[in-house]
């Protein structure tokens, strides 16, 4: 099977990780894709298009003709956390892993879900509704001697960039958000400590068969709930600044999913901010402009 990889992946792993290292492993990916199957024995039917934005996504079949999904990510992109985190959860909330994993395999093997149906294909109030009682079964302890990113280190990280990257008439929306961190990271909530999807969006929430809706591709980070909450409150962000009542609408959000899942405003509010901004200047650093000045906006408004 020969394919030409998805555009959306191969722009976004240069983005992140830099265009020499992704073009280092597109130029392996063949092999190991055939790899992965031949030692699965998988039947290959497609390569999934747009595809995700950190890995290759193969629709496969088992050799007892089951149904399911072959995905193939860098090393650099850490899919050793990913099959940490998904076996964590086995199944409950989250896509059920299928394999355990040989030395060096990169290769998660996934039980097969519904890609063209995900929450954002819902009416907006039940959209969040299914999401709050997804993310809810994924908040649980870390499994022990984990060796997932913490909140804080992650964050960390992020500020550090957007202090060197940051347009100066963005430098102000920038000191709000790394204050808000402080704050958070500095308050004895801040210290919560469960596993976290470190993505969790309505697109990251797929139809299935054994249960109606499950996590896919998870981030893992662990640290307190209001930091995964803070991804799903800006989903859907080109209608809400299209909308006359944008401003009004997101704070309603942020009350809801907060009441929702018994977690304090202010901290959905914070950790909001600090994600909306972190996400918007590391946009326009990489040339989306549009997108991140989207995001500013949004956040703008908080």
């Amino acid at each position: 099977m020969t394919f030409e990889p998805p555009q959306r992946l191969v722009r976004a792993l240069g983005e992140t990780y830099g265009d020499a290292a992704a073009a280092d492993w597109f130029g392996r990916i063949q092999t190991d894709m055939q790899g992965a199957i031949g030692v699965r024995e998988l039947t290959a039917e497609r390569v999934q298009a747009p595809g995700g934005r950190s890995a290759l996504i193969v629709l496969v079949r088992r050799a007892d003709g089951t149904h399911a999904v072959l995905k193939l990510a860098p090393p650099f992109a850490r899919p050793d956390l990913e099959r940490a985190a998904l076996a964590h959860w086995n199944g409950w909330g989250a896509v059920q892993l299928l394999d355990d994993a040989s030395p060096g395999d990169t290769a998660l093997l996934l039980e097969r879900l519904h890609p063209e149906v995900s929450l954002h294909s819902l009416p907006e109030a039940k959209a969040l509704l299914e999401a709050a009682g997804t993310v809810r079964k994924l908040w649980v302890a870390p499994p022990d001697g984990h060796g997932f990113e913490t909140v804080a280190e992650r964050t960390a990280r992020q500020a550090t960039a957007m202090r060197a990257t940051a347009e100066p008439l963005v430098v102000p929306l920038v000191d709000a958000a790394l204050a808000a961190r402080d704050e958070l990271l500095g308050s004895a909530a801040g210290s919560e400590s469960v596993l976290l999807h470190g993505n969790f969006r309505q697109s990251k929430v797929l139809a299935g068969e054994r249960t109606p809706w499950l996590a896919v591709g998870p981030d893992p980070v662990v640290g307190e709930r209001a930091y995964d909450l803070a991804r799903l409150v800006r989903d859907r962000v080109d209608d809400l600044v299209a909308a006359a009542v944008g401003p009004s609408t997101v704070r309603r959000r942020v009350n809801r999913l907060a009441d929702s899942l018994e977690i304090e405003h202010a901290r959905l509010h914070g950790w909001t901010l600090f994600r909306a901004v972190e996400s918007g200047v590391r946009a326009v650093a990489a040339g989306r402009r549009q997108d991140g000045e989207l995001l500013l906006e949004f956040a703008g408004w908080l």
